[in-house]
């Protein structure tokens, strides 16, 4: 093989192997250099959902855009995650229908509900439920979301009910009635006559007028801690008379009437015979 002819082999390969070198170049550093989105990116075209992510985002916005959204279309073709990926574990993640109470998952504790529902509640708030179920009243039998329709609202009492009295304040109610159980009416050693005398007007006017030591006391001072407690006479005042006194008048009221009117008692006058007319004599 002459020099001129072995010249031109070694300069076709060469030209072949920079041709197929400059090929494969720009995949490797495509490759190489694949730019990565970031939460700045997003918010180009996606500014509502960064900014509701940012302002109201939970525990959301500690995992960005790119933690839940792992690609964007046309290079993913499903960018939005289900829920469960990353949400399991518990009672309250079995769920199905995430997005009827969290309907924006970038806000995802903006939460609102239909008018009739329970069982959603029922798995994060037991207690709740447990009070509802083992004290019946008329709110046993409504739907949590008919009190509570945004996750996290307490309503105010006299949304339904009127107070018991014009002057009582919104807040007096709770002092009295815990909303899960609401007939079972407990209260604290410093609870005011007042608010007592909005039920039990006739035993707050006795006792107000009362000339007895009586007066000076409040309604919880006697009737402790629990609606209806009605005391024993003797849980203050002992056994004060001889034996045969009280084994003859067992009840102190036979004596001493009511607490609330203590020695009151209302003077009868007994019924007068009419004056006889003198008999006439007979002629």
């Amino acid at each position: 093989m002459n020099l001129s002819r072995r010249s031109s082999i070694m300069i076709v390969s060469l030209l072949m192997s920079l041709i197929s070198l400059v090929a494969f170049y720009p995949a490797v550093a495509s490759a190489e250099a694949k730019p990565a989105l970031t939460d700045e990116d997003c918010a180009k075209c996606h500014d509502a959902p960064t900014a509701d992510l940012a302002s109201e985002g939970g525990k959301h916005k500690a995992v960005g855009c790119t933690g839940c959204h792992v690609g964007h279309p046309p290079t993913v073709k499903k960018p939005i995650p289900q829920c469960s990926s990353c949400h399991a574990g518990k009672a309250h993640f079995e769920l199905t229908g995430c997005l009827g109470c969290h309907k924006n998952p970038h806000r995802p504790l903006n939460i609102t509900f239909a008018g009739n529902v329970t069982d959603a509640c029922v798995t994060c708030h037991t207690p709740q439920i447990g009070q509802l179920r083992d004290n019946k009243s008329k709110h046993t039998a409504l739907a949590c979301s008919f009190c509570h329709n945004v996750h996290g609202k307490v309503p105010q009492c006299t949304q339904c009910h009127k107070p018991h009295a014009a002057e009582m304040a919104v807040s007096e109610c709770t002092k009295c009635h815990k909303a899960h159980m609401p007939k079972v009416v407990t209260y604290s050693d410093d609870v005011p006559s007042k608010d007592c005398a909005a039920c039990h007007s006739k035993a707050f006017d006795l006792l107000v007028s009362s000339k007895a030591k009586h007066k000076t006391f409040a309604c919880a001072f006697c009737h402790q801690q629990k609606h209806k407690m009605v005391p024993r006479c003797q849980d203050c005042h002992g056994s004060p008379h001889p034996e045969g006194i009280m084994r003859k008048f067992q009840k102190c009221g036979e004596c001493h009437k009511i607490a609330h009117d203590l020695n009151n008692w209302s003077v009868t006058q007994e019924p007068q015979e009419a004056p006889k007319k003198p008999l006439k004599k007979k002629k």
